[in-house]
């Protein structure tokens, strides 16, 4: 009766385990790098360098900018022509935690259990299943990164509308106050987007967003896995060193592949229609042309240094991450 029993339950959990570990891990980590991307957007929305946006933030806007966007709301006074706003007292995060505005971490954390879940847990899938086909022989790189490319189309495209909430949460800030969508948490503007643009407005600038996850994903999910091979096959290194290694490689690689579609999907996410209705880019194709003829390809780095230093270190903390909710799991039979 036991025996008939166990199959039922050995075939549930393996499979739904790389999900919940992949989201779970992606949600950890976004809580550890959030700040740093809060200054990576400022930086591509052109408010200045990384120390002119990081000391604007903190001398306007206290610690707790760095954990939200900022909506114009009653009772808060506007303090610079760059129309960003500031809570009174939401620095003073020991004595007064519950004035914190989250709202840009809720969406962060949406955003991982939806894209991260998805990504991480078909990738984990889709090499399985090529490894099986390979009669249990590793995988070559080739096809880890048909692998990473088809993983990250699956996660973006679960994952494009927590990311447009986070992306336009995240610019609120920065526009006019007229202008302003004063979203109050990552669920009030999915609804707000469903309600003001129609739900296929969830998937705007969906494009760029899914090219631009492809190509992440194949720098870093194909580079972890060819670098834990190559670090403890070949190079002998023990469990901690290896997962180190092989996440700062494969954060390296996320970054160096995904730079120009995301600075892409940015401007087309937070783009704004002039007095005539019309919107300043047409596509993501346009975006790039004019991004191109404006700036040089170099426009498309825009923010590189913090954009390296953030996507590095949210990679290496996603597979740490992960290496140490597989191991609580593996010390309780999971």
């Amino acid at each position: 009766m036991g025996d008939e029993r166990k199959p039922k339950t050995s075939t549930v959990w393996p499979t739904v385990k790389p999900f919940v570990n992949g989201g779970a891990s992606g949600m950890l980590a976004t809580c550890v790098i959030q700040p740093i991307d809060m200054i990576k957007v400022r930086i591509q929305l052109g408010q200045g360098s990384a120390a002119q946006v990081t000391k604007n933030m903190l001398k306007e806007e206290g610690l707790g900018a760095f954990y939200k966007y900022v909506s114009q709301n009653a009772h808060l006074p506007t303090y610079t022509e760059s129309y960003v706003v500031k809570r009174h007292g939401c620095f003073l995060l020991v004595t007064h935690l519950e004035c914190l505005n989250l709202e840009g971490l809720s969406a962060g954390l949406l955003r991982q259990a939806t894209y991260t879940t998805a990504r991480l847990g078909s990738f984990k899938m889709l090499t399985a299943k090529a490894v099986e086909a390979n009669d249990g022989k590793p995988l070559p790189l080739y096809q880890k990164a048909l692998c990473g490319l088809t993983a990250g189309a699956i996660g973006a495209s679960f994952g494009s509308p927590a990311d447009l909430a986070l992306i336009r949460m995240q610019a609120d800030a920065t526009l006019p106050a007229a202008q302003r969508r004063n979203y109050t948490n990552a669920f009030h503007a999915l609804y707000r987007i469903v309600a003001d643009e129609g739900v296929l407005a969830l998937w705007k600038g969906a494009g760029p967003t899914v090219v631009r996850a492809m190509a992440l994903n194949m720098g870093m999910l194909a580079s972890y896995d060819q670098s834990v091979e190559f670090f403890k096959d070949s190079m002998g290194f023990g469990e901690a060193s290896t997962v180190i290694g092989a996440s700062a490689v494969s954060g390296f690689f996320a970054a160096a592949c995904s730079l120009p579609f995301d600075y892409v999907k940015t401007q087309i996410q937070k783009m704004q229609p002039d007095a005539a209705g019309k919107y300043p880019y047409t596509g993501s194709v346009d975006c790039a042309m004019k991004t191109l003829k404006a700036g040089g390809p170099f426009k498309f780095y825009t923010g590189f240094p913090v954009y390296c230093v953030r996507i590095a270190p949210h990679v290496m903390m996603t597979w740490i991450f992960l290496n140490q909710i597989q191991k609580v799991e593996k010390s309780f039979g999971l």
